[in-house]
Parts: C-alpha cells; structure tokens; sequence
C-alpha cells in the first residue's frame, strides 16, 4: 500500500491508492495540529514568602521554607538537568539560604544554585502541619 499526499497541500494529509492492493479501502488521515499556548504563571509574594496556594519564583522563598516545586520555566535541555539534579516537578525541597547564591536541601543533599536559575523554578509553599 502507498500513500500520496492529498491535493489541498497538506504535508500531513495522505490517502491510499488502491491501485496497489485492490482490497485496500479508501482513507485519509489529516494529522496537523494547532499550537498549544501555555499560560504565564502568575506569581504572588508577601514579605518574601508566597501568599496562599499560588506559585512564586524559588529566590522568592525566605530561607527556612519548604516547598514543593510546580514548574520548570526553563529550555528543555535545562529541565532535563535540573530534573536529573533531583529538582524535578512535584519535589519538595527546603530553602536553606538565598542570599547570592540559593541553597536548598534536595534528598538529604545540599545543592547550590544561581539566583537567575532559581527564578526559573516555580514552587508552592507546603503549610507548615504538612512538612514531615
């Protein structure tokens, strides 16, 4: 069986010629897709600290914060890295210091990272009666 492309143009549009099997039936299959635009996180922070549910950027934490990481806003090669650094989506870490640099506590580990990557990752702050 061949497939040619349909003739509205479509790179992704094809039909069968049945000229090749005559058992083969008639299809078409259309597999063009639209662009998936992401919402832009919106990001509250009282005194350091996110306010309620929403998510703030990592160096927006005060030092001492669990959190649990929501969203890698990075390049995808970037995420891959972070994730294998333990820093993945869902992750609770504990802020240990953000002064020039941040320090958090990943899986009994301490990890250091740059104040303009840790605005890349997004976090929920855990309530306090939660954190174990």
């Amino acid at each position: 069986m061949r497939l040619f492309p349909l003739a509205n143009g479509s790179p992704a549009s094809f039909f069968c010629d049945s000229r090749q099997k005559p058992a083969c039936p008639s299809a078409a299959v259309d597999l063009s897709y639209g662009a998936v635009k992401k919402p832009e996180a919106s990001c509250k922070v009282v005194e350091g600290q996110c306010a309620g549910p929403e998510v703030c950027p990592l160096s927006r934490v005060k030092a001492g914060t669990t959190v649990c990481i929501k969203e890698l806003v990075a390049s995808p090669e970037l995420r891959d890295r972070l994730r294998e650094l333990g820093l993945g989506e869902e992750q609770r870490i504990k802020l240990l210091s953000s002064e020039t640099n941040v320090i958090c506590q990943v899986c009994n580990a301490r990890l250091g990272i740059s104040q303009r990557l840790a605005e890349k990752i997004l976090v929920e702050q855990i309530p306090r009666e939660k954190v174990a």
